[in-house]
């Protein structure tokens, strides 16, 4: 399974290298910045295609209630039969994509310029990269800037689940946003197509910030809401987290598509796709690490205890790893302290630190000429 995941991700990375590098000659250099928009529709065309309208269709609850007349026990799609339909689409368009589509020069260049570089030669320039000063500073901000929104990100709908919403419902929530997460890149553009894309990434920032503690009072008030009506929400508790998140969704796609254009912007492309993957690389590296962080100390800045269903007091501790043992033993495993309002609030601290630290240093590494990105 390692080794099918390995080659599964190798091969989708080298095409991710070549179709960066393939947006930076495709596009006229004042078009350029337009690559994230390109970027970010299909992203999320996919996303929703391989998440929400999966989990829908592989539902047999949601199946049942919406369409079909006849219930039956299993969705109508399975894992299997998604991911074999979905990989012979694959296969049929990376094809087309081969046989039809001829390469060019770059802007501005002659074939005979064009020069192929082997494995060692694109690692030693992009070790070069590494060298320059701008880029230096760049993926230092980089590296901690999403450590305030690493609790709200991927913790808020485990929180949600936990708490008694149910997940089928959960992936709904997305559907209503869907349309708004496609529009956005394509107005977010205009903006972003300038020479000072990173103005809209730090605008973004505060408003991420301020949407981090509004997603804490929502799962507050979730664990009333389950409290009293259990899985049953009513219809405006729904109405208000799709609300909340259609605004969230604002800042966070302003940030991507900024982000994307910045690095479009100041890659090289007579280095292809190498310099764009790198920036994309360690950018997203920047939120996968606290992400991973905060689900992993969640449960230790929470406590727990033991609920036994027969007598009415709490009985032994119910730590993160001794919940099953408390299942088993007949008791029910309670909040006493969250957590992940801890890591809100230090995410919300950590923030105003980045911010008015490096935030800056980010907006003024737009001052640069782009031969000071450039080899």
């Amino acid at each position: 399974l390692t080794g099918a995941f390995f080659l599964l991700n190798f091969f989708a990375a080298t095409q991710d290298i070549a179709v960066d590098g393939w947006a930076l000659t495709m596009l006229s250099p004042e078009n350029v910045g337009y690559a994230s928009t390109c970027n970010t529709v299909g992203q999320t065309a996919g996303y929703f295609l391989a998440n929400v309208v999966f989990l829908a269709l592989e539902s047999a609850d949601f199946c049942n209630s919406y369409l079909r007349t006849v219930p039956q026990p299993e969705g109508i799609v399975t894992l299997p039969s998604f991911l074999f339909f979905w990989g012979i689409v694959f296969l049929i368009t990376t094809t087309l994509v081969w046989i039809m589509k001829k390469e060019t020069a770059a802007h501005g260049e002659k074939d005979a310029d064009v020069s192929f570089l082997g494995i060692f030669s694109t690692y030693r320039q992009l070790w070069s990269i590494l060298q320059l000063r701008p880029v230096q500073v760049y993926l230092f901000c980089t590296m901690f800037c999403k450590i305030a929104f690493s609790a709200a990100d991927s913790v808020t709908g485990l929180k949600l689940i936990e708490y008694g919403v149910p997940k089928e419902k959960m992936a709904l929530l997305g559907v209503p946003v869907v349309p708004l997460q496609i529009i956005l890149p394509v107005l977010i553009s205009r903006y972003t197509a300038g020479p000072r894309p990173l103005d809209i990434w730090l605008m973004a920032y505060p408003m991420r910030l301020i949407f981090g503690v509004a997603f804490a009072g929502i799962v507050w008030w979730t664990h009333g809401m389950t409290a009293h009506y259990g899985s049953n929400l009513p219809f405006y508790y729904f109405a208000v987290v799709v609300a909340v998140y259609a605004l969230y969704q604002i800042a966070v796609y302003g940030q991507f598509v900024s982000i994307m254009a910045w690095h479009a912007r100041i890659s090289d492309p007579k280095v292809g796709g190498t310099y764009m993957t790198m920036l994309n690389t360690v950018s997203n590296l920047a939120g996968n690490w606290p992400g991973m962080a905060a689900l992993w100390f969640v449960d230790a800045f929470s406590s727990y205890r033991c609920q036994s269903k027969d007598a009415g007091s709490p009985t032994e501790a119910c730590m993160a790893n001794d919940k099953q043992s408390c299942v088993a033993a007949g008791g029910n495993c309670q909040v006493d302290f969250e957590g992940y309002y801890v890591e809100i609030a230090v995410g919300l601290v950590v923030g105003i630190v980045w911010f008015l630290s490096l935030g800056r240093k980010m907006r003024n590494l737009q001052n640069h000429k782009l031969a000071a990105w450039r080899l």
